[in-house]
């Protein structure tokens, strides 16, 4: 029986040491090698040690590394020729890859890569139930790998043409709204709807349609006057609608809305599907009022009335001390991106 010695092969001895060793073991067996002693420490990248912990999944090719022996030599010669080598070997990649995943890092607004198809296109859903967007061959899928299928022909064009006009340089997810909101919708809203709820009916209380400036001061009195003419045909519709009158208040810290009121929004959140309510979401964080994001969804506000309320006391300020440009400006522009874009998501999601 042969004794078999191993050592690791980071090991470093002096050759003092080596050449002691060597012939204490000689004089224990003769056949033994101080190969593996003698051999260099091998340094290993990064990317190597990687592979050994994490494979590449089987439907995505890869450019990582794993280990593995020498498999091209004869049995025989494996047995009467000892190798301590390690070889590296190139992952297999997949043949073909028929969808194509997005990071989670699109969810954060950050460029995501370079342009990696050639054409857009949009079929309906293999299982039949709504419709896929299509990056050449591939369907597109949500960050957590599910089927992008939207509920309607028009919601799956129009990502189709926000993933169309990427430039090639970058996919920059800030100037795709729809497909963020789609991504939401199927997602976010399904697992968490809710809370969502809760959250909106919490600040329905602070309302910025409920909110009155005080009447007491020259700098005030203005805005006042303003927002009775502007919100209280909105607060007669809601009134109307739902068949409580709302109250409205000059504090900071809000009023309390008649709990009529408040059962008859949430009865109306809950029979919203996931599209409907990641838009009410979307167009009530944009607007700081749950009413404005329902008249929009109700049809009682067009986009141009919703922005004009919400941003009803900034621009009578604008209009008396001046636009500050780089701020003002910009401020206007985004809130019409997210008011437009969830509006334009909640009209085409909906099946005609």
């Amino acid at each position: 029986m042969t004794n078999c010695q191993t050592f690791p092969l980071s090991v470093s001895l002096s050759p003092m040491a080596t050449a002691a060793l060597r012939k204490t073991l000689k004089s224990i067996n003769p056949a033994i090698s101080l190969r593996a002693l003698t051999t260099p420490t091998r340094q290993f990248t990064a990317a190597a040690a990687t592979a050994t912990e994490k494979q590449p999944e089987p439907d995505a090719p890869s450019s990582s590394f794993t280990f593995s022996s020498d498999e091209q030599g004869s049995h025989k010669e494996k047995e009467t020729k000892k190798d301590d080598s390690i070889h590296l070997k190139e992952a297999r990649k997949a043949e073909s890859q028929s969808s194509v995943t997005m990071p989670m890092s699109f969810m954060t607004g950050s460029i995501v890569g370079k342009r990696f198809y050639k054409q857009v296109t949009t079929r309906e859903a293999e299982d039949g139930n709504g419709w896929s967007v299509m990056l050449d061959y591939r369907t597109l899928k949500t960050p957590s790998k599910r089927p992008l299928k939207c509920p309607s022909l028009a919601l799956a064009k129009g990502i189709a043409a926000e993933w169309e006009y990427q430039q090639t340089d970058g996919i920059r997810p800030f100037t795709m709204p729809l497909m963020k909101l789609a991504c939401t919708a199927l997602e976010r809203v399904p697992i968490t709807r809710p809370k969502i709820i809760e959250y909106l009916l919490k600040k329905f209380h602070q309302d910025l349609v409920f909110c009155r400036a005080p009447g007491d001061s020259d700098l005030t009195k203005c805005v006042l006057e303003r927002q009775v003419e502007k919100f209280t045909p909105l607060l007669k519709w809601v009134e109307s609608e739902f068949g409580f009158k709302p109250v409205v208040y000059s504090s900071f810290f809000g009023g309390k809305q008649e709990v009529g009121l408040v059962k008859a929004i949430e009865n109306l959140l809950k029979k919203t599907d996931d599209c409907e309510l990641a838009a009410i979401d979307a167009l009530a964080a944009a607007s700081h009022s749950l009413v404005i994001s329902i008249g929009i969804f109700q049809g009682k506000l067009q986009i141009e009335e919703a922005i004009e309320l919400i941003r009803l006391e900034e621009d009578f300020q604008v209009d008396r001390w001046g636009l500050v440009e780089g701020g003002h400006d910009v401020d206007v522009a985004d809130l019409r991106v997210q008011i437009s874009s969830a509006a334009v998501f909640l009209g085409l999601s909906r099946r005609s």
